[in-house]
């Protein structure tokens, strides 16, 4: 009988430990599951400002792309241009000067000198 008792006890305190073990475990997987919904939050977060980013990022790079087109045009028409203006100055000084009264019947308009928006002395 007192081993029946003994063995008894241990089976109830044997219960007791496992419905204590059980209820800790219920516990942890409870706070474990909580703090795996706050990670999976925060990825989603942080997931969301990459894509903005990425959007952003993409934005940057047309408007790169598109200076760049615009500057290449700048340096593919940069010659022609600049002799238009040369021209173009060129033949308002001569109005200018016919204006004056100057007499540039005469005149050779094929000879250039000076360089980049140099004003001719005349």
């Amino acid at each position: 009988e007192v081993s029946e008792k003994d063995a008894q006890a241990d089976y109830e305190t044997l219960m007791a430990d496992a419905g204590a073990k059980r209820a800790a475990d219920a516990t942890s997987l409870t706070e474990k599951e909580g703090a795996k919904a706050d990670t999976e939050e925060a990825l989603e977060v942080e997931k969301d400002k990459k894509a903005g980013t990425a959007k952003e990022l993409m934005g940057t790079h047309k408007y790169i792309a598109g200076l760049h087109g615009e500057c290449d045009w700048f340096l593919k028409y940069f010659e022609a241009r600049k002799e238009a203006r040369t021209s173009e100055i060129d033949s308002l000084t001569n109005a200018k000067a016919v204006l004056s009264g100057a007499d540039y019947s005469l005149l050779q308009t094929s000879a250039r000198r000076g360089g980049f928006m140099a004003k001719r002395s005349q």
